[in-house]
């Protein structure tokens, strides 16, 4: 008689241990491992995002892009004090977005100008930014613009020349030992200003007083200056650091998105017209 043959328990042991092994890697007692379907679709949702950024920012469509900037920029007259602006005059369907003081420093607004390119201009007060000019820095290297807005935040109106001149010489000379550029824009505190600040504003080498017509509150509210209340072509909105109690500065920013995209408006680079 021929003796059974052996290799077969073998064969069979290392089928059941491959088995084994994928149940392990694979399956649990309860079905598939556990995770699975939620990372797919964390992948799906951030590939939507990395090829729509407008959605991660809560907006339905992308911005517009603004048009080609135009020939010439507002001028100050030769001779005279540098004009003061509360919207641009255009006919480009773009408004401005300032920010100031410099309080909040949200490293998810970086992300949020990066991913959708607003060119936002930061109206900086030294004693507000206080050590954290390293995020304006990063700011800056997304483009964003930094513009003078005083060394103390203090209203200037009814200041005497040398004060005036001392909070807005001594917040170029900052913003030009840190970043090697000296702002042609300024921003009076509280928007309060006198022929004595435009003298000054002038001497420090601005070329332009920006101001608001629009601007936004801590709860997202849009208040207007003077003029209609809704938005059009030239205007300069003004987003001021954040109140306690109130939305942060990227929720309000695409609170404002949205109100410009349902005027069929875009953001315009303040600098390219000014």
């Amino acid at each position: 008689m021929t003796p059974p043959r052996r290799t077969r328990a073998p064969v069979a042991v290392a089928l059941a241990t491959l088995l084994l092994a994928g149940c392990a890697a694979g399956t649990s007692a309860t079905g598939p491992r556990a995770g699975t379907a939620h990372e797919a679709t964390r992948s799906a949702k951030n590939a939507t995002h990395a090829a729509q950024p407008h959605r991660r920012w809560g907006l339905s469509d992308p911005l517009p892009a603004p048009p080609p900037p135009p020939a010439r920029r507002v001028a100050r007259r030769p001779g005279g004090p540098p004009p003061v602006l509360h919207r641009v005059p255009t006919r480009d369907r773009v408004v401005f977005l300032t920010y100031d003081d410099g309080a909040e420093k949200d490293p998810r607004f970086i992300d949020m100008v990066r991913e959708l390119r607003l060119p936002v201009s930061m109206f900086l007060t030294d004693s507000v930014v206080g050590p954290g000019y390293g995020h304006f820095a990063r700011l800056r290297a997304v483009g964003a613009s930094l513009q003078n807005h005083t060394l103390d935040h203090a209203a200037l109106r009814g200041l005497p020349y040398a004060g005036q001149r001392a909070e807005i010489c001594g917040q170029q000379d900052k913003l030009h030992a840190r970043f090697g550029v000296r702002p042609r824009l300024f921003r009076p505190p509280h928007g309060t200003y006198d022929t004595t600040t435009l003298r000054a504003a002038a001497d420090c080498g601005v070329t332009a007083v920006v101001l608001w017509r629009a601007a936004m509150a801590g709860d997202g509210r849009l208040t207007f200056a003077k003029g209609p209340a809704r938005l059009r072509p030239g205007d300069v909105v003004s987003i001021p650091s954040g109140e306690p109690g109130g939305l942060p500065l990227r929720e309000r920013t695409t609170l404002l998105l949205q109100a410009i995209q349902e005027r069929g408006l875009t953001v315009g680079r303040l600098e390219d017209y000014v």
